[in-house]
């Protein structure tokens, strides 16, 4: 799994609702975990490791050129 600031975090539950979240920061070699994680509903940031269910939605990045 690899993220960069401004991808989305969305952990899916079988029990409840989904979270999701902005990575803020990437602490791991090559865009690995642990991230930074900005939570939508809470606003608080944490130390995230992903595990099953978690899904990583790239933001836009604009192209050079």
């Amino acid at each position: 799994m690899s993220a960069a600031p401004g991808d989305r975090v969305v952990v899916r539950s079988q029990r409840g609702a989904d979270r999701d979240g902005e990575v803020v920061d990437v602490q791991g070699q090559d865009g690995g975990p642990p991230y930074v994680v900005r939570w939508t509903r809470t606003g608080e940031e944490s130390l995230f490791f992903p595990g099953p269910g978690t899904v990583i939605e790239p933001a836009a990045r604009e192209s050079a050129g």
